[in-house]
């Protein structure tokens, strides 16, 4: 088993770098902590430093945090004789299983080790404050795994016995860098015959069960099952959507047992499930009871509408993400990545840039001259894609009619196609797309690259138009994911806004027409035409005003430090979103200033508000910590707190 674990293992030679200077005494650290998702590859990664660590003189001493039993004493013995060891290398693997003896580690056991020992603590969290304060910070270095590299993924694959090229390739992509969906995605592939593509974890339920099993099951027995199947459909569960989706539900407690999962993980103000555990949870369920998710998917879907139309343009983001239609999904939506980001433009962009579109951009030189002015005088209207090393992946160039630089209007693409859009949409509710060019796949597109998705979206997010109704796309009819894209949205073609280069290349000019409701209700359209159902009518309009109540104040609690969100509140007054926002601000402040009084416990109520919501800094698992309160005790007392502070606001809005 040693002999084959050692043959198989690959990549990861920036983390070996850094553990070979710290077996070597070249960095002065005693203390490192491993941390990342659940089939990252941590436990294999510590097996080949341990293998590494022998050969220096060292002396492995493995804790299992799974195997630690909840009575007192099972951590001595664990460590029963360690100090007898001269340089005992000390490893603690799936630490999220005992971190609650953390403290107990930094006071009495760790510093009882010989002073050549090296202690590695892994987990799925980042180490807790007390790793990183009281002098532990100078000792303790914290390690992030990343998603395997395209190139260490393959290699991976092919020691499982996966030769064929297209299978490799779409394995790599599917995985998005995981270890764990590596190696089991290549023996399916391998014992099922797939040759091609792996698919969604729909079409493979024994894949996504073996997910599941390695993942997540023993925090998912006894679970909230509804919960759950909620935080697999939506890309990030917020306590509204809970209190929407599931009424019935007490949506903060439910949240809260969300965000307490190892393979959790905050997202602003709401939680999202681990990549793996959320396809293989949704997959689950839909093979279950497809109806029971497609009412779920359903509620979700109006949620996210009603929260994008009323002002929070964000969520168009989460709302694209129920769209399953992966050719959609290529252009338009929430693809998220692992090893992929959007940016704006930086020195040197330009040149690397202008490199890629002379070689794989239709027209070459002479459409490259037209699109690098956007580089040197409107980087602004610029969106710049980058992988996890920071190297440009791809570019996304798009005006609206009111914010397109002076010398678009002499450019051979936009020229025409904004004089278009200004004759026939004259409230300029269009985006018009220059370019948007993946660099990381052939020219004729794959559907599985989650470049132009990104990019697009936040071309969208970044325009300035709340709800846009029209877009104009460049479509190159050799890139046949492109051509499937415009077909699968309703894009129309207009020959007469079409490019001829130089080189008797033609781009085409498609518009796209997103109906009267909008981007937001023609994506809203595409889940209910999914899910079997007549969409719904009335879209472009934000619903009427209501009064606020309870669980706005609790909303704007939880959004107390997004200002865009914070503006399209019930409780907002003023014109602009600067001053709406600040008005609930103020409300907030005024009442957790004068709604506790000064006992211990009143004081407690006011110190976890404050801590939890107020603190920019702040979050509800810090605050417990600094508290010294547990989880449960926390978020009780927080749940009063809360409705202390809205009854106060309501009084006062009604007085």
């Amino acid at each position: 088993m040693a002999w084959r674990d050692e043959r198989t293992f690959v990549g990861r030679e920036r983390e070996l770098a850094r553990f070979d200077d710290l077996l070597d005494d070249r960095t002065r650290s005693s203390v490192v902590f491993v941390h990342g998702p659940g089939g990252i590859g941590k436990s294999t990664l510590l097996r080949e430093v341990a293998r590494r660590a022998v050969r220096r003189g060292y002396t492995p001493v493995l804790v299992e945090g799974r195997d630690l039993a909840p009575v007192p004493g099972q951590l001595d013995a664990a460590l029963h004789g360690v100090t007898s060891h001269e340089r005992p290398l000390v490893v603690f693997d799936t630490y999220e299983r005992m971190s609650a003896a953390g403290g107990y580690l930094r006071s009495r056991v760790l510093p009882a080790l010989p002073e050549g020992a090296l202690v590695i603590v892994a987990g799925r969290r980042a180490p807790e404050p007390g790793w990183l304060s009281d002098g532990w910070e100078h000792v303790t270095t914290a390690m992030q795994l990343r998603p395997l590299g395209d190139d260490e993924a393959s290699t991976l694959v092919s020691q499982h016995g996966l030769e064929d090229p297209d299978t490799v390739t779409s394995l790599v992509r599917w995985a998005n860098g995981s270890p764990l969906a590596l190696a089991l995605g290549a023996e399916t592939a391998a014992t099922s015959g797939i040759v091609a593509d792996l698919g969604e974890l729909d079409d493979n339920p024994d894949l996504a069960r073996a997910l599941l099993q390695r993942l997540a099951r023993a925090e998912l027995d006894g679970g909230d099952l509804d919960v759950l199947a909620v935080a697999a459909i939506a890309r990030v569960t917020y306590t509204s959507m809970l209190r929407d989706v599931l009424p019935g539900t007490d949506s903060e407690e439910a949240e809260a047992w969300l965000r307490g999962l190892s393979f959790s993980e905050p997202v602003g103000a709401g939680v999202t499930l681990h990549d793996l555990v959320r396809r293989a949870l949704r997959a689950e369920l839909r093979r279950r009871d497809p109806d029971h998710e497609h009412e779920l998917r359903r509620r979700v879907a109006d949620h996210l509408y009603g929260r994008a139309i009323a002002g929070e343009t964000r969520f168009m983001v989460d709302l694209a993400d129920l769209v399953d239609d992966p050719i959609i999904r290529w252009g338009f939506g929430a693809n998220t990545s692992a090893t992929h980001r959007v940016d704006h433009v930086r020195v040197g962009d330009k040149d690397a840039a202008g490199d890629m579109f002379v070689t794989r951009k239709a027209g070459g030189h002479g459409w490259w001259a037209g699109a690098c002015r956007f580089f040197e005088e409107a980087p602004e209207r610029v969106v710049i894609a980058r992988d996890d090393a920071d190297v440009l992946c791809g570019v996304c160039i798009a005006v609206t009619p009111q914010n397109a630089p002076a010398f678009a209007d002499d450019d051979r693409v936009l020229g025409p196609w904004l004089a278009h859009a200004r004759a026939t949409i004259p409230d300029g509710n269009v985006l018009l797309w220059r370019d948007a060019v993946d660099l990381t796949t052939p020219v004729d597109g794959h559907a599985a690259s989650p470049v132009l998705a990104i990019l697009n979206t936040a071309a969208m997010l970044r325009c300035g138009l709340t709800n846009q109704r029209w877009s104009y796309l460049p479509i190159d009819p050799d890139n046949a994911v492109a051509v499937a894209f415009s077909a699968a949205v309703g894009a129309r073609h207009e020959p007469s806004l079409d490019i001829v280069t130089h080189t008797a290349k033609r781009v085409e000019c498609h518009i796209l027409d997103h109906g009267e409701g909008g981007v937001l209700g023609g994506t809203r359209a595409a889940v209910y035409r999914e899910l079997g159902l007549a969409p719904p009518v009335n879209m472009g309009t934000a619903p009427p005003p209501r009064a606020a109540d309870f669980e706005d104040v609790r909303e704007a609690l939880r959004v107390l430090h997004q200002p865009l969100a914070l503006a399209a509140s019930p409780l907002a007054t003023g014109a602009g979103a600067e001053d709406r926002a600040a008005s609930v601000r103020a409300a907030i402040h005024a009442a957790v200033a004068n709604v506790f009084g000064d006992s211990v416990d009143e004081t407690l109520l006011r110190r976890i508000i404050e801590r939890g919501y107020l603190d920019p800094q702040g979050g509800h698992e810090l605050a417990a910590l600094e508290l010294n309160v547990s989880r449960a005790t926390y978020f009780r007392r927080l749940r009063r707190a809360c409705d202390r502070v809205a009854e106060y606001v309501i009084a006062a809005r009604a007085r």
